[in-house]
């Protein structure tokens, strides 16, 4: 299946480090070989690449990491596709509006065919996966519950959310980033982790490339900075694991919600 990375901070910061490690898995220490992508916000704009080649060879993936983007929040994805052609259509992470904002989805797992019965009213695909008829059914039930404006109760929609996850859930392997540039939704099914760096910073070492960085050296005392990964990226710190069926909600890379399956109740 494919991998995911997200990032939230509260500060525009670039995600070169974590990204290295991660192209690394498309194609050289992974399996993930059919495409990658990457998309930054910049305020309500979002700025994204994609490439139906393997990461680890890509020559654009390379150009990333010597030019580092800044953004608060962050998505990528590399893919072993399950359903849908190897090509530029089908490549993560997916967007459209909603309320005058990008949203930008990605999503690792296999969900069943009866997915693409599901009706979708206001959004289609435009490639062939399962994870991008997820991403229009979500919006669909986001639009139709709140055709204007956001709920006026931010947990609303994070209710929401969880509930559309849980849904796909029961179709099978639905681990998933979502967000509409501020907040940072991640779903876990089966495999999520996440970290948060802040002061006293110190140094980390990714798993997949001999790489390190002193984020002492690359950061302000009050930098908060929150990596979520499928496998920790890094083999020197803590990475904290989601259960399954349980969503986090980043929003200037502190946890903004928390909520769970077993009884729905969120903190």
């Amino acid at each position: 299946m494919c991998e995911l990375l997200g990032m939230s901070a509260n500060v525009p910061t670039d995600i070169c480090f974590s990204f290295a490690g991660l192209i690394r898995r498309g194609g050289e220490t992974g399996p993930h070989r059919d495409g990658w992508g990457i998309a930054f916000y910049e305020g309500r704009g979002l700025r994204a690449f994609h490439d139906p080649l393997p990461s680890a060879d890509s020559r654009i993936a390379e150009l990333l990491i010597a030019y580092p983007i800044k953004s608060r929040v962050v998505i990528s994805h590399i893919r072993q596709a399950n359903v849908g052609d190897i090509c530029l259509a089908n490549t993560h992470p997916f967007s459209r509006e909603l309320w005058g904002v990008m949203w930008c989805f990605a999503h690792n797992g296999q969900l069943d065919r009866q997915l693409f019965d599901w009706p979708l009213t206001y959004y289609r695909p435009a490639g062939t996966t399962d994870s991008e008829y997820a991403f229009c059914w979500i919006l669909d039930q986001i639009r139709a519950h709140y055709p204007d404006a956001p709920p006026q109760d931010p947990s609303a929609l994070v209710e929401l959310v969880h509930d559309c996850c849980e849904k796909l859930r029961g179709l099978g392997v639905f681990n998933m980033l979502l967000s509409e540039s501020t907040q940072l939704f991640c779903y876990c099914s089966t495999k999520l982790s996440w970290i948060t760096r802040r002061a006293p910073f110190g140094e980390a070492h990714l798993r997949d490339r001999d790489m390190s960085v002193d984020f002492y050296k690359e950061t302000t005392p009050n930098d908060i900075v929150t990596v979520i990964a499928t496998e920790p990226l890094t083999d020197n710190e803590q990475w904290q694991r989601l259960a399954p069926g349980e969503m986090v909600v980043f929003v200037d890379g502190e946890v903004e919600r928390q909520i769970s399956s077993q009884d729905g109740a969120g903190r």
